[in-house]
């Protein structure tokens, strides 16, 4: 009897499983594309705060490049992301889906807007897990910090000054926070080092990204 107990609970735990892995599949199924297509509009929302959208007239988001370099918080097993505007086939600037992976609770996700001459057009957060009140205020909504960074380039601040201001560098550093901007000004540094150095390989590259 306490064997035939102890099976039966067995069959309806592996049922129970099994029925919650198929919905989980069949859930993912039905919103993957509702889910990309979301992505592509805050991806769209994003680009449009940083350059005006009659800069360009390509097809953005399937003029797309993997980008494995570490500069940029990548590698060849977790690529990241760089979509290049265009206007009549003349590069126009690259938002590069860099990763800053030295915040204070973990990698922050940027969207970096360059310029093909250098310049930057912006920068933005997409994702983090900074402290609420503290290194979340490297969101625009949450503060103007992340402005500071329009029309800066290599040589505007000269490369000794790309730093907080504590670490002797030009930009200022969060009330509260330092690791938080450190990071971020960082990933932007590298960011538009990889960029200068790369750019033409980027806009004559073969385009076209897979989503994860």
């Amino acid at each position: 009897m306490i064997f035939r107990s102890i099976s039966r609970n067995a069959i309806i735990l592996g049922a129970f499983a099994l029925g919650t892995v198929a919905i989980t599949a069949i859930t993912n199924l039905l919103t993957h594309e509702d889910i990309q297509i979301n992505r592509q509009q805050v991806l769209i929302d994003t680009i449009e705060t940083l350059v005006e959208q009659d800069a360009y007239n390509n097809d953005l988001f399937n003029d797309c490049v993997l980008i494995t370099a570490p500069q940029v918080g990548a590698s060849a097993k977790h690529p990241v992301k760089a979509y290049l505007a265009r206007h009549d086939d003349a590069p126009i600037a690259a938002f590069i889906q860099s990763i800053a992976p030295d915040g204070y609770s973990g990698a922050i996700r940027l969207t970096i807007g360059i310029y093909y001459d250098g310049t930057l057009a912006g920068v933005r957060v997409n994702e983090h897990k900074e402290t609420p009140g503290l290194g979340d205020k490297v969101e625009l909504k949450k503060s103007d910090w992340l402005l500071a960074f329009n029309g800066k380039s290599l040589s505007n601040p000269a490369p000794e000054k790309w730093k907080v201001k504590k670490d002797g560098g030009d930009f200022d550093q969060l009330t509260g926070a330092t690791i938080t901007p450190r990071a971020v000004v960082k990933s932007v540094s590298n960011t538009l080092n990889y960029f200068t150095g790369n750019k033409e390989q980027l806009f004559s590259a073969t385009t076209g990204c897979h989503d994860e």
